[in-house]
């Protein structure tokens, strides 16, 4: 290490990419740097005990009924107003009226809230004084780019997200690359249109002079470092090259810093049956009808299921062949199971991979279309809708998914590679070449 860096990161505010930015972290501390988060006060513990730093700001109110108040600490409270006024899950909507709906909330709440979560970030930026800066977002910030700071953007889900290209599918919509390709134009503009209908936030862009920038893309983009984290296997290069001051990584995974294993529930230790691990995350499985509806169909097979029951999990009861409480420690979790049915949040898809496990993939919302479609596609698992299959469709597909040896054996010699390479740990060198080529310009 040529020199300690400062890297202040400004992730968004939910647990998956809060996530994926401690595993960055880890390998920068590892390294000799030292690493600032700019959150909200919730996650001040959490970071410490990874020797993480934290600039705090308030948390944002949410507007409800001419009232104001903060759900940032309640995180049932807070995913259920994400799923209802997101409008991204508890409906039968199409991936595509999905996608504008999202768009247009989005919109709606980076309106009300844009200029202040800058201007938080504009005191981060002044108070920690960093070398770098590390931002997830789905909006430019100004603070970010008029600061003069070399800044790298991350995009920790899908990279179809970020990294567009007229070779692949638009994103958010599940396409097939291997489709019919005539609409994928249209639809791209129609979500670049509604990204940038709104003229009040064009408005703010322009009084910070960097909409040129950013107007006609789907979303921003660093000219300094651009990364993202997707499994070699299942990323898009057999369609399009990395374009310049792009990296992919196999995974942005933390890795567990208790002295604590996993231990198989007692329940579920002498039943007969296979081990399949069922997860929602802590946004789709808020959808307590839909879980109850599943978990029925989940009673009807001869295995035992590990349930990660989300922040309504109070809500239902499981059956006698699963185990689950609200929130269980995935990464511990995986090693133990032989299958994982998943909404296809890309924390979820890459830890995965890293343990060798085939998947069903569920998806519910956003790019996890994207990554159901590309599992499905690859043949790394199968992609199945949570709101139509049918009790013998996903049983079904449970015993093709644990009796496909060959589909087994390939993704052990996946997660073998992807744990010898360990290519996150060229993280730090990527940074520092990113501050010692901008820094005297």
């Amino acid at each position: 290490m040529a020199q300690k860096l400062k890297v202040l990161f400004i992730p968004l505010d939910g647990i998956g990419h809060i996530n994926s930015a401690i595993g960055m972290a880890q390998v920068l501390i590892k390294a000799g740097h030292e690493c600032w988060f700019g959150v909200e006060i919730q996650w001040t513990n959490m970071l410490a005990n990874y020797g993480i730093q934290t600039c705090l700001w308030p948390s944002l109110p949410i507007y409800k009924d001419n009232t104001s108040k903060s759900l940032s600490e309640n995180s049932k409270e807070k995913s259920v107003f994400l799923m209802k006024v997101l409008g991204i899950v508890g409906n039968r909507l199409t991936p595509a009226e999905k996608c504008m709906a999202s768009i247009k909330r989005m919109n709606q709440l980076t309106i009300m809230f844009g200029q202040l979560f800058d201007d938080n970030v504009y005191r981060a930026i002044h108070e920690v004084q960093p070398d770098i800066i590390v931002t997830d977002q789905i909006k430019p910030l100004p603070s970010v780019i008029k600061s003069g700071i070399p800044w790298v953007m991350v995009c920790a889900s899908n990279p179809l997200t970020m990294l567009s290209d007229h070779r692949t599918p638009p994103p958010h919509l599940g396409l097939p690359t291997n489709g019919p390709k005539d609409n994928w134009p249209k639809l791209i503009s129609e979500i670049i249109n509604g990204i940038n209908e709104n003229n009040s936030q064009l408005n703010y862009y322009k009084q910070m002079t960097i909409e040129l920038l950013f107007y006609g893309e789907l979303y921003p983009k660093s000219q300094f470092l651009n990364i993202y984290d997707f499994p070699l296997e299942l990323d898009y290069h057999d369609i399009r090259p990395l374009p310049d001051n792009w990296y992919r990584f196999d995974n942005f995974m933390r890795k567990d810093i208790s002295n604590e294993s996993f231990i198989m529930p007692e329940q579920l230790r002498d039943k007969p049956g296979k081990v399949i691990y069922f997860s929602f995350g802590s946004i789709c499985s808020v959808d307590v009808n839909n879980m109850k509806r599943l978990i029925a169909i989940l009673l009807k097979s001869q295995n035992v299921f590990i349930v990660s029951k989300g922040p309504l999990g109070d809500e239902y009861d499981l059956t006698d062949n699963m185990w689950g409480q609200t929130s269980v420690p995935q990464t511990q979790v995986l090693p133990l199971v032989d299958l994982v049915i998943s909404h296809g949040g890309n924390n979820t898809i890459t830890e995965c991979f890293y343990f060798g496990k085939p998947m069903i993939v569920m998806p519910l919302f956003g790019d996890q279309f994207d990554n159901a479609q590309r599992v499905h596609e690859k043949g790394f698992g199968i992609r199945l809708d949570a709101y139509k299959c049918s009790e013998k469709e996903l049983l079904t597909t449970i015993e093709t998914l644990l009796n496909d040896k060959e589909l087994n054996e390939k993704m052990q010699k996946i997660s073998q590679r992807i744990k010898a390479e360990n290519n996150l740990t060229k993280l730090p060198q990527l940074f520092e070449n990113v501050v010692n080529k901008y820094k005297h310009k």
